[in-house]
């Protein structure tokens, strides 16, 4: 790695500057120590209050139905369940959320009288434990009335799709134009113009952590107290204040000291606050919650997914003179705050690090039945870069030019800077320029096109994908107002800025403390704050106490705090230097009455502070006003803290021409890889990766490179693992890691981190944030890099082998048909069914002896898994209810099915349902008997269809356990009809055996674990 950095400001202008600095340096992380040996106090690690009853919430299968009816008595019956909640109780006591726009939709913390996603919660169940309060959501049974679904944000603007909010009208919620100089007649002299249409797909960073809430109310005081694991922005306490009608004062929101990541998704917790706030109001006592990682994937947040149609006007040279913007935001069922913040964010960033000064956007945000959006790592960013570095590829290719060299002569010339764009953006600093010939000094670029060369001669498939992104951070509050009217702006009242706050103290003994309004998720920031307020005093870093977990009700903060849009080193801990600097002046007061001589003369050094010929410890001078306030100069208040509030000054409301500084500071990434890939397999191989990055003055590189590295993991993901599936019908398909993949350690690569310095004018320590910038930049970059691996105009994310192979255009080997192959008697209905599959098994009885086991009710009740009880209702007509379990699904089902077709003994033909609060599904099966040898060959083949909790598993889960329970099925008939009751060889007997085998082959799997484990 090549680390270029300025040597940072923090003590310029300090009395007695000079000392060792610890800011730039990659010193080890404090908060380490507590992680590893497993004493960091994470939400579910805090202790909770006698009494305190658990939450689990009842969901909705269906992706938009009426909600009908909640029938809670038999959950009320079980014992150890208090209440179960519905929304109608909820409502009595909240009122819909505030919406970001003029649109009437009502959003409700629960479900009224209307679900619009699957997964959204209609009750909540208390109990004394977890597992008792979701034993009784289980038993609450929920009438629904379905509703067609549109699930495509296309369909979801035709006038045809069903509207999910009928006061609304319509499934678009905003549509603002804009117009920046003149693009129509920049389109009209343009040489060339370019367009191309983008889908970026949802997706969600996953934190480790899931959702956890502990809510009380104090009937005393009227005041609603929550712990939660809520990152931010603060700006939604409001809001959760406004829904719970109570003053913002009477609702105190807590974070625990550690959060298991978040990656912007746990600022879409607040709902669940909310609605368990009320929950402990009308059950008396704390409620405590725990989100699962079902519950997470299929209800929480997701990003958006966009679609992006976006157009070029170009010169014959290549310079890029307009764009113009067509963006569809699917912000699902609702547009739940902060949004429509993932489409506003990148407003003052539309044209990239790209000198355009012509420009036009069309913004839309539209519901679907589809979980809310909210903010995830980069939001906006990677949908807007995907865009427009595709774009740039593009036009490369059809000038025939290499796009790092179309890139170049596009960009923002260094004498540009401060650079203001189309849009209203304010690009503090940077050199562009110097940090792509960073990338070419390093050997890459020749490197890279070397190993394309060579791959290409041998036939292989290998190709160069680089990007361009300019990394805002620090969001002003007021870009989200951009939605509005210039006009319904005024009448709102204006809103920017972005009020960063940090304290910092002395105690009796003189010891330094910080306290900051951040809420980590794992960044470093009590390393890095020690880091600074180290240097401000001169002492040692581990002299330096941080606190980051926040109360509202004691803590200083405002609606900006919060850990977001990478605000932490220019605005946090810039903030925290401004206090600690403060702190200082007022303690060299101190020190200069004592000593006698000007505040100016005196100096911090190596743990003490000096002047006149005279040194004292710092902790003595410090402490002075706990112990003895009478030596302080006359007039003087006592010097025990100082709280700053800092907000960038270029940060103002948009105007009356829609221009908004969206962010206050503006880094650059420049990223450059390689890529092979497999035409056989589809899959692609990362050979090199290099990420330039300009964040200003780097506050610790070790925590920087790690925020890098980690940006990088996510965006891996985005760009080749991960997918939120949705069925045509609006079914969430993809709820546990088996069908939503991340990338883990093993599939990460290493990738080469090289720094440029541009430090910026507006932040207190001249840093920028890059927390975000490889989510807005390596998806893109791959994509780029398969483009030019396949020569292909159009990529798709997630770069999935299937989908890489669609591309490779290579036809696979023909395979016979399964239909071709079977007997006639063997064939479904239908061919389309979510789940099918197919097999036999062997049955030493006769054929009739088989028969008589399939039909005989008694029989089918002792090999049908999870049978509880089975009745005929008519003959070949069967009702029952079964428990099944589904990876982490369980739960108990009506099924009925229906025999017909039957010639006996050869075949039969069954349909059949199941209904239950986990899901519903419906399906087929056709099952023959062909006598062979002395035995019977049963088989079967079946197809299914899932709705529900059960489809959100996913269906590789799906698929792997009904083969599992269609084998056991089988297997457990083949005992039954082979055995006679009461002899040596009953059924029992042989069930026992199969246990046994079951045993010992877990017991092998077992063994392995232990001896491969570390």
């Amino acid at each position: 790695m090549v680390l270029q950095r300025t040597k940072p400001g923090a003590r310029d202008g300090a009395p007695g500057a000079g000392s060792e600095s610890f800011v730039g340096k990659p010193i080890e992380r404090f908060e380490d120590a507590g992680l590893l040996c497993g004493q960091a106090q994470f939400m579910d690690d805090l202790g909770v209050r006698p009494g305190t009853v658990y939450a689990a919430f009842v969901r909705s299968p269906h992706p938009h139905a009426h909600l009908v009816n909640i029938e809670a008595s038999a959950a009320l019956d079980v014992d150890g369940v208090h209440a179960v909640i519905t929304g109608e109780q909820v409502a009595q006591f909240t009122r819909p959320f505030t919406v970001g726009v003029k649109a009437p939709m009502k959003h409700w913390s629960l479900a009224l009288d209307r679900v619009r996603y699957q997964g959204e919660p209609v009750a909540i169940v208390l109990a004394d434990t977890p597992y008792i309060a979701e034993d009784g959501a289980d038993l609450v049974k929920v009438t629904y009335q379905p509703l067609p679904a549109v699930v495509d944000p296309l369909d979801a603007i035709l006038d045809s799709a069903p509207v999910l909010h009928d006061e609304v009208g319509s499934n678009v919620v905003a549509d603002r134009h804009f117009s920046y100089g003149d693009p129509e007649k920049a389109f009209q002299e343009a040489d060339h113009q370019c367009e191309i249409e983008i889908e970026y797909p949802r997706n969600s960073v996953t934190p480790i952590e899931c959702y956890g809430v502990v809510a009380a109310y104090n009937a005393g005081d009227d005041v609603y107290e929550a712990t939660s694991n809520f990152q931010g922005p603060f700006a939604l306490q409001p809001v959760m204040a406004l829904a719970l009608m109570v003053p913002s004062n009477r609702l105190r929101l807590k974070s625990p000291p550690a959060s298991g990541g978040s990656f912007g998704t746990k600022q879409g917790i607040f709902p669940y606050v909310v609605a368990l706030c009320v929950a402990s109001r009308i059950a008396g006592r704390p409620v405590k919650w725990i989100e699962d990682r079902l519950e997470h994937l299929s209800a929480a947040t997701s990003a958006t997914n966009r679609v992006t149609t976006l157009k070029a006007a170009y010169n014959e040279s290549g310079r890029v003179v307009a764009l113009q913007w067509d963006q569809i935001d699917d912000c699902g069922a609702y547009l739940r705050a902060p949004e429509p913040a993932t489409l506003y964010r990148m407003h003052g960033n539309m044209t990239g690090a790209y000198d355009i000064r012509h420009l036009a956007i069309r913004n839309r945000n539209v519901l679907t039945n589809k979980t809310p959006s909210g903010l995830v790592r980069g939001f906006g960013g990677p949908q807007v870069y995907f865009a427009l570095e595709r774009l740039m590829q593009t036009i490369a290719r059809r000038l025939g030019r290499e796009p790092l060299e179309l890139i170049a002569e596009n960009l923002i010339t260094a004498d540009r800077f401060p650079y203001r764009t189309a849009s209203g953006g304010l690009y503090d600093s940077g050199n562009y320029q110097a940090a792509l010939q960073a990338l070419h000094d390093a050997g890459h670029v020749e490197e890279l096109k070397s190993r394309r060369a060579e791959a290409r001669a041998q036939g292989r498939l290998y190709g160069i994908g680089c990007a361009a992104v300019v990394e805002p951070s620090i969001s002003n509050m007021g870009y989200i107002t951009t939605v509005l009217t210039a006009s319904e702006r005024e009448k709102a009242g204006p809103k920017g800025g972005a009020v960063a706050t940090g304290t910092v103290g002395v105690d009796a003994l003189g010891c330094v403390s910080v306290q900051v309004a951040s809420v980590p998720q794992g960044q470093g920031h009590r390393t890095v704050l020690a880091q600074v307020v180290a240097d401000v005093f001169a002492l040692q870093p581990d002299q330096i106490t941080v606190t980051t977990d926040l109360d509202t009700g004691r803590d200083a903060w405002s609606v900006a705090s919060g850990n977001y849009s990478s605000r932490f080193s220019g605005a946090v801990a810039g903030t925290v230097h401004l206090a600690a600097v403060r702190l200082r002046e007022r303690i060299a007061e101190l020190a200069a009455a004592e000593f006698g001589c000007p505040a100016s003369d005196i100096l911090f050094a190596a743990g003490a502070v000096s002047g006149a010929g005279k040194s004292v410890p710092f902790r003595r001078i410090a402490a002075t006003s706990h112990w003895a306030q009478s030596t302080l100069p006359q007039g003087s208040n006592p010097v025990l803290r100082e709280t700053a509030f800092w907000s960038p000054d270029c940060l103002s409301p948009p105007n009356a021409a829609d221009e908004i500084n969206s962010s206050a500071c503006h880094g650059f990434v420049f990223d450059f890889c390689g890529v092979e890939i497999c035409r056989h397999t589809g899959r692609m191989t990362i050979d090199k990766y290099v990420s330039v990055h300009d964040a200003g003055t780097l506050l610790n590189p070790a925590c920087a490179d790690g925020q890098v590295r980690g940006g990088f993991s996510n965006a891996l993901g985005a760009a080749a693992y991960e997918h939120f599936s949705y069925g045509a019908d609006g079914s969430f398909q993809s709820g546990t890691f088996a069908d939503y993949s991340i990338p883990t350690a093993t599939e990460v690569p290493n990738i080469d981190i090289i720094h440029v310095c541009n430090p910026s004018p507006v932040t207190p320590l001249g840093a920028k944030g890059l927390g975000e910038g490889n989510c807005m930049s390596t998806p893109v970059c791959l994509a780029n890099a398969v483009a030019d691996a396949l020569d292909v105009d159009k990529v798709v994310l997630p770069l999935t082998p299937p989908r890489v192979l669609d591309l490779i255009g290579t036809e696979e080997p023909a395979r016979p048909a399964v239909q071709q192959t079977r007997p006639a008697t063997l064939q479904l209905s239908r061919s389309d069914f979510a789940v099918s599959g197919e097999g036999s098994t062997l049955v030493p009885a006769s054929p009739q002896e088989v028969w008589d086991s399939l039909l005989d009710v008694e029989a089918l009740k002792a090999v049908v898994p999870g049978c509880k009880n089975l009745a005929e209702t008519s003959p070949h007509k069967f009702e029952g209810k079964i428990e099944l379990g589904v990876g982490v699904v369980k739960g108990l089902f009506d099924a009925d099915v229906r025999l017909f077709d039957l010639e006996t003994p050869r075949s039969l033909r069954l349909a059949g349902a199941a209904n239950g609060a986990l899901g519903t599904s419906g399906g087929e099966a056709v099952v023959t008997l062909a006598e062979e040898g002395t035995g019977t060959r049963v088989s079967y083949v079946y197809g299914l269809d899932l709705s529900g909790k059960v489809a959100a598993i996913g269906g590789r889960m799906i698929k792997g356990a009904t083969r599992i329970l269609i084998a056991e099925f089988f297997k457990r008939l083949a005992i039954h009809a082979s055995s006679e009751p009461g002899s040596d060889g009953s059924s029992a007997t042989a069930e026992n055996s199969l246990l046994k085998q079951f045993s010992k082959a877990v017991a092998r799997l077992l063994g392995i674990f232990r001896r491969n484990r570390p």
